[in-house]
């Protein structure tokens, strides 16, 4: 791997409740969550997956999702990254996110994470609407969401994020619009907006809740993204939305299609080997199998090489995402292969108005974040990829066209 950075995602798949509308990896939470056990596999499976990553290689940024992570005691979470520390090596400044909830529970595990190590905070809010937090399904409320903000600054954090949903059911854009307003009130450094989607083998996806129509929500989408930028968040990422220098290192890193080692119950790992090859691979997803096999090879549920033909595609699906331009070499050092501008993806894609060409290299336009899946299309390899890959099993590593509706260019 040429940078020698890494990124750790750790997946603890545990929650209170599975929400109506929610399609990662969790499972409802009975009895007592395991702790010192799964704390022990996710070790073991860090350690076991050591013989892939190169020598010299620190971890930049670790991402625990879930699932609930903050169901997990501070000391648990200590006992992870301590143990994580001892296995590979990480960055002096590296960026460590944990997911939580906004409930009194959750909250007063703060102090403990921030001991741990922990120095970035994402908490779930979805809105501060309670009627549409309970049409969400979500156990806390608005005023609980607003007190998460403050444990998390009194617990040392000076780096948060919020998830927020619009396009949510019956909702309006006044009530989409108070929902940002809220959230640039309290002055987090980092908010995350995404569209409410129905997705299969969900609860929502079987009985469909009464969502505006597309006219709406892109309508809605925009007057939320203006305040975003009046509020001084610059929009990075197609949901993503920081202040100056707080995007998610994480996150950037899936993105600009770096390499990441997955550990827990369905995570997902891409990673590049000696050779140069690029490996996806997934973990066992169900909690208990995880527990059982985790220190074996059987931890592993799928492993594939990308071959040559997917690379662009894998490498538009993640960079199309961003804002920032890229360069001829950042697809070189991303996929081994030169970039032709006469090939036809290039050809067309400028002709449709979905990449344009700058100085500093290549520009997703306007017209390809908001049919980025017309983009990709382009990129497809003629005999098809064989999967499409959509990153770990968090809201921040969805698929490109997960929250945007693609169209005729």
């Amino acid at each position: 791997m040429s940078t020698g950075t890494l990124g750790l995602y750790v997946h603890l798949p545990w929650c209170v409740r599975k929400c109506p509308y929610c399609d990662f990896n969790s499972h409802a939470l009975r009895g007592h969550i395991p702790e010192a056990a799964y704390v022990e596999a996710l070790l073991a499976d860090l350690a076991a997956d050591q013989h892939a990553i190169p020598a010299g290689t620190q971890v930049d940024s670790i991402f625990v999702g879930g699932g609930t992570p903050s169901l997990f005691s501070g000391t648990a979470v200590a006992q992870l990254l301590a143990g994580a520390a001892k296995l590979i090596p990480f960055a002096a400044d590296v960026e460590i996110t944990l997911e939580c909830n906004p409930g009194s529970a959750d909250a007063d595990h703060f102090a403990g994470y921030r001991q741990a190590g922990v120095n970035r905070l994402s908490i779930g809010v979805q809105s501060f609407d309670d009627r549409q937090l309970r049409t969400l399904g979500r156990i806390h409320n608005a005023a609980e969401a607003i007190a998460a903000v403050t444990a998390a600054r009194r617990a040392g954090f000076d780096n948060v994020n919020l998830d927020l949903m619009y396009g949510l059911p019956s909702q309006t854009q006044a009530e989409a619009l108070a929902d940002i307003e809220r959230a640039s009130e309290l002055g987090v450094e980092h908010i995350s907006h995404y569209q409410l989607t129905l997705e299969p083998n969900t609860r929502f996806a079987k009985h469909p809740p009464p969502l505006p129509d597309d006219a709406r929500v892109e309508q809605m989408e925009e007057v939320c993204r203006e305040a975003l930028r009046v509020a001084g968040y610059e929009r990075y990422e197609i949901s993503a939305y920081a202040a100056p220098n707080r995007a998610c290192r994480h996150n950037l890193n899936y993105w600009r299609f770096g390499d990441y080692l997955g550990i827990g119950a369905g995570a997902h790992s891409k990673l590049r080997d000696a050779h140069g090859h690029q490996w996806r691979r997934a973990k066992v997803a169900h909690p208990q199998d995880y527990l059982a096999k985790a220190m074996g090879p059987q931890r592993i549920a799928r492993e594939r090489q990308l071959t040559r033909a997917e690379l662009p595609l894998e490498f538009m699906l993640n960079r199309g995402r961003l804002f920032a331009p890229f360069t001829d070499a950042a697809f070189l050092a991303a996929t081994g292969q030169r970039l032709s501008p006469a090939a036809s993806p290039w050809v067309d894609a400028q002709r449709l108005a979905l990449l344009s060409r700058c100085p500093d290299g290549w520009r997703v336009t306007e017209r390809g974040h908001r049919y980025l899946n017309e983009l990709l299309v382009l990129f497809v390899p003629a005999e098809g990829p064989e999967t499409v890959s959509s990153g770990p099993n968090h809201r921040q590593a969805q698929p490109p066209y997960a929250h945007f509706r693609a169209g005729p260019p």
